[in-house]
């Protein structure tokens, strides 16, 4: 049979384990990292996914300006030691590619039932659009985590932090028995972080952030506020 004749053969999941622009899986620094997290693991996907959930959730949640497109680079988010949903699951993802684990970002309008009471009143919405989230490729499937809150955020507005066995999808943890959020809208899964459409978006979405000089979101101040 002439090759040309041979039905085409792509490795779909192939592209999920290639760096972006932002999502930099090739960064000798999340590299390295990557290999550090996954020592013990045995090279199993299951078990290196959970020790780079574990790593990532539990660096500093903080926010940082919108329009400041380094906030989304994971080789950034490494070095700041932090960041918020989209900075943080630009990290995981770029570590699970890294350590040869497909990965994605993925993108949803959620419901916050933590926020305070001013940045409610700030938004003017409860509704905060473009939450990031990841989604990593575990024994032949998709499995969605969100390594946003780290023990001590989680701590201070009385909650649990979110687990992840490697199995199941880890998206929100429950507070006074009740969601802590509600996924209202999904926005679809990317290969990069689409940084510079979400630099604008935000600031168009909320005008607040320099309209009322809260560009910069910081987490303790609102939840000490609640």
């Amino acid at each position: 049979m002439d090759r040309h004749d041979e039905p085409l053969r792509t490795d779909t999941l192939a592209l999920f384990r290639a760096p972006g622009e932002f999502i930099d899986s090739d960064h000798p620094a999340i590299a390295e990292q990557a290999a550090r997290l996954m020592i013990g693991t045995g090279g199993a996907d299951v078990a290196g996914a959970r020790a780079i959930y574990y790593y990532v959730r539990d660096l500093h949640y903080e926010g940082d300006d919108f329009d400041n497109v380094e906030i989304y680079r994971a080789s950034s988010v490494l070095a700041a030691v932090g960041g918020y949903c989209v900075s943080k699951a630009s990290l995981f993802t770029a570590l699970a590619r890294a350590a040869g684990i497909p990965a994605r970002i993925a993108f949803a309008d959620v419901r916050n039932h933590l926020a305070s009471r001013r940045l409610l009143a700030a938004m003017g919405t409860d509704t905060f659009a473009w939450h990031g989230f990841a989604e990593v490729h575990l024994l032949g499937r998709w499995v969605k985590v969100s390594p946003t809150f780290d023990p001590i955020t989680c701590r201070r507005v009385g909650v649990a932090p979110l687990e992840f066995d490697g199995h199941h999808d880890a998206l929100l943890q429950s507070f006074d028995g009740e969601r802590s959020m509600d996924y209202v809208k999904f926005h679809g899964s990317f290969h990069d972080v689409p940084a510079r459409f979400l630099a604008t978006e935000m600031l168009r979405l909320y005008p607040f952030a320099r309209d009322r000089g809260i560009s910069r979101f910081n987490a303790q101040r609102h939840l000490d506020e609640r």
